[in-house]
């Protein structure tokens, strides 16, 4: 069975729509308050002061915006005043003040290039000049100079330990050359009751080089099985 009011055209809800859209333009015209009327708490109650509130404050950040634009427009046309002031100030100085080159008479420039007295200081300076070199490289050709040296330590090692180690010392110091000069030596145990001839010796380096040395050494063929540098530094 249909419902007794589906076809009944009343509309008993008609006053809640008119009191929410009287409410609606109050708060569009900024005014305070509830809507007159009987649904004035359902259409928007505590409602009110908060959307009153929140329209004041758009206002006023609005307001404050607008005030510090205009703040900010002011500032910008003083800074492009004072720059065109400043740029006019300075083409006028640069078109005015004369050049270093233009403020000096051409002739002071002959006057400072004349020197009477030049030329003798200058010969003076020369001679005095030469006079130090001379005695510079005078003092450096009496200077002795320097001979570089090196130390060595030399291991000779003989063919077994029957080897007369007393005479393989003996003719490794006939060895003479120049800019050699021996040291003292000493025999070092290497096994097997075999001994190595270790002796210093300081040469020229110029003048003695170990391959020569080494070959001077090793012509005892008798005594000397191979010869080694242990030990090599410069003097």
């Amino acid at each position: 069975m249909a419902h007794p009011l589906l076809f009944d055209s009343t509309w008993t809800q008609q006053w809640k729509y008119e009191s929410a859209e009287a409410y609606y333009q109050q708060v569009l015209s900024g005014a305070s308050g509830s809507p007159a009327g009987k649904g004035s708490s359902e259409a928007g109650g505590a409602a009110d002061p908060q959307m009153v509130n929140r329209i004041k404050a758009l206002e006023t950040e609005n307001s404050n915006l607008k005030k510090a634009s205009a703040d900010i427009t002011a500032l910008v046309k003083k800074l492009e005043a004072r720059v065109v002031a400043l740029e006019k100030s300075a083409g006028g100085s640069s078109q005015s003040a004369p050049t270093p080159a233009e403020s000096k008479p051409a002739d002071d420039d002959d006057d400072d290039d004349f020197d009477p007295f030049g030329d003798d200081s200058e010969s003076e300076e020369d001679e005095e000049t030469k006079q130090k070199l001379a005695a510079y490289a005078a003092k450096k050709a009496k200077k002795p100079a320097l001979i570089a040296k090196s130390s060595l330590l030399i291991d000779v090692k003989p063919w077994d330990d029957e080897t007369d180690m007393k005479e393989l010392e003996r003719l490794v110091r006939t060895v003479e050359m120049d800019g050699l000069l021996w040291g003292a030596a000493k025999l070092v145990p290497v096994g097997y009751g075999i001994k190595k001839l270790q002796i210093n010796a300081v040469i020229e380096d110029d003048k003695v080089g170990t391959d020569l040395l080494e070959e001077k050494i090793t012509e005892f063929e008798d005594f000397v099985q191979s010869m080694d540098i242990a030990a090599f530094n410069k003097i």
